[in-house]
């Protein structure tokens, strides 16, 4: 999918429609009340990707809002991903916060029903999850093209937002998985970013399922990829993360790298060897690179893969008090 009019005109929405190959970063909020630690954090990601995913209370643990990192990162010239879950809010505070989300300029939404509480380290935090993701998209949908909440009353002005949500082709049942992803494109998803691909045989028959139906004409889809830090890494996040499939193969890759910086470097070599098998399958836009305290290691991989440079816009003059690129980071223009 390369066509169509824009819907919120933000960066990755561009990038996506004129057919480049999109790359999304996640950066993780701090346990912090300083900007300068978002800053810090998105400088790393910001000269390698088409936008920054900020993660909403990922794995039910608290840090910084993701609304409020991902104004900062507007108000430094960044392009966010608001990424907004059903966990903590009930549909009031949904719409409110997608209201505000928009009067900050942040364009891209991506809709998550959020991890259980029993994930996190407040295990006795009370759910709320009043809508699923399927149901905060067709609400976003509806503010931004009808202009009213879901009692029916008015918005004086609609929020304008590139709308996405999540897929994971890697859990059972794998036959289900494109028809799911089907109700999340009827409910408004513009973009979808999946859970890390670490078995491409398996997204290549999701792709070709999602292709055999169509899909890839409605949605751009984006691949989750990741460096394995370690060994241990990834016997911990087969054990623990839920939705996280890991090939014994892989496993025993970073096992015969050896030493720490071995299998460090082992996992680099893997993430860009999977980033650089998925951009050749039908259907696939783009990759969205989590690593998860590796921040740094973002860069090399995207380098390495054979994505840079990126099309971005000039970055705007830093708003007063707020720390954006420093003068020999400037970004690239953007080229649509």
């Amino acid at each position: 999918m390369t066509e169509g009019k824009l819907v919120a005109g933000s960066r990755l929405e561009r990038v996506l429609r004129s057919g480049r190959f999109a790359v999304t970063a996640e950066l993780n909020p701090p346990d912090s009340a300083d900007p300068e630690a978002v800053y810090e954090r998105a400088l790393v990601l910001a000269e390698v990707c088409d936008a920054i995913n900020v993660t909403d209370a990922a794995s039910a643990r608290v840090h910084m809002s993701s609304i409020a990192a991902c104004a900062l990162l507007v108000r430094a010239g960044y392009e966010p991903v608001l990424q907004i879950t059903c966990r903590d809010r009930n549909r009031i505070a949904l719409q409110g916060d997608l209201l505000g989300a928009a009067a900050l300029g942040i364009r891209n939404v991506l809709c998550l029903t959020g991890d259980d509480v029993g994930a996190g380290d407040q295990p006795q935090a009370k759910r709320v999850f009043d809508l699923d993701s399927i149901q905060l998209l067709r609400m976003a949908r509806i503010m931004r093209e009808k202009g009213v909440f879901l009692s029916g009353r008015r918005l004086d002005v609609a929020p304008k937002f590139f709308l996405g949500a999540a897929a994971n082709p890697f859990v059972p049942p794998y036959e289900w998985r494109p028809y799911r992803l089907a109700k999340k494109v009827a409910a408004g998803a513009e973009f979808i970013q999946t859970q890390l691909c670490f078995d491409v045989p398996r997204l290549r028959a999701f792709m070709a399922k999602v292709c055999d139906i169509g899909l890839h004409e409605r949605v751009f889809i984006l691949v989750g990829v990741g460096p394995l830090k370690s060994v241990k890494t990834a016997e911990y996040m087969r054990r623990r993360v839920p939705g996280i499939h890991i090939p014994d193969e892989i496993v025993e890759r970073l096992r015969k790298a050896g030493s720490a910086r071995g299998q460090r470097e082992e996992g680099k070599r893997i993430c860009v060897e999977i980033i650089q098998q998925v951009k050749d399958i039908p259907g696939v836009a783009g990759v969205h690179v989590m690593a998860y305290a590796q921040e740094e290691l973002v860069a090399e991989v995207i380098e390495e893969a054979g994505l840079l440079p990126r099309p971005h816009r000039p970055t705007p003059p830093s708003a007063v008090g707020v720390k954006g690129p420093k003068d020999n980071q400037k970004l690239a223009p953007y080229v649509p």
